[in-house]
């Protein structure tokens, strides 16, 4: 894929020698001179211009690109990054950095915004998620705030430890989409069972989280 990162900074550097390892074109986009620096990463295209000015994305080729990931470290940017790419380019797929957890609540379709990546709630989710038993911890939101992954750890005297996943009740908005099993990664089958320390991963919309876990006896 053709993928632009809008902002150099430590983050967008880090996507793109990540996504350039994997095989993509990646178009780094820059204003700040402090930052551009080609031979951090130099299999990317490097733009020195203003993601925010239409202009420049126009002229750095916004409208080839797949995917647009808005990584700089201010939300106003992000947010302006996303809607543009999103009505003025169409580009398919939006990725915004939410680097205040209080506005996040903007990072919505209305913005442009497909998947919003916040930081400080993964590292949140990821305590929550290593400390805690049968409660719903959100990982992350996705299609434009319609839907998050959440995941929800077993505890070993679980009742479900040896059913099928065939035999679990869940609500209907609510998909079961991997079981992390010790090192394994288990896409379920409905002849597969649950164990005791199972961790389900679930998209599901934020109306039935609670659903799943009453579902699954917590």
């Amino acid at each position: 894929m053709r993928v632009a990162i809008a902002g150099a900074g430590a983050v967008g550097r880090s996507i793109a020698q990540e996504l350039v390892s994997d095989g993509h074109q990646v178009m780094l986009i820059e204003r700040d001179r402090a930052h551009f620096d080609p031979n951090s990463v130099e299999q990317a295209e490097w733009v020195q211009a203003d993601a925010c000015e239409l202009s420049s994305l126009e002229d750095a080729g916004m409208q080839l690109c797949d995917v647009v990931i808005a990584a700089t470290g201010d939300d106003k940017v992000n947010l302006v990054v996303s809607l543009l790419a999103k009505t003025e380019f169409a580009v398919r797929r939006v990725i915004a950095r939410v680097n205040d957890p209080t506005n996040e609540w903007l990072f919505t379709e209305s913005w442009g915004v497909d998947v919003a990546v916040s930081t400080p709630r993964l590292l949140a989710a990821m305590v929550e998620e290593s400390v805690t038993i049968g409660d719903v911890v959100r990982l992350m939101t996705l299609r434009q705030g319609q839907a998050n992954l959440v995941e929800i750890t077993l505890d070993e005297s679980t009742p479900f430890a040896g059913r099928a996943v065939s035999e679990l009740t869940m609500p209907r908005d609510a998909a079961l989409v991997t079981i992390l099993r010790g090192g394994r990664v288990i896409v379920p089958q409905p002849d597969d069972t649950l164990e005791g320390g199972d961790e389900l991963l679930f998209v599901t919309t934020a109306a039935v989280e609670q659903d799943i876990k009453a579902a699954l006896g917590y």
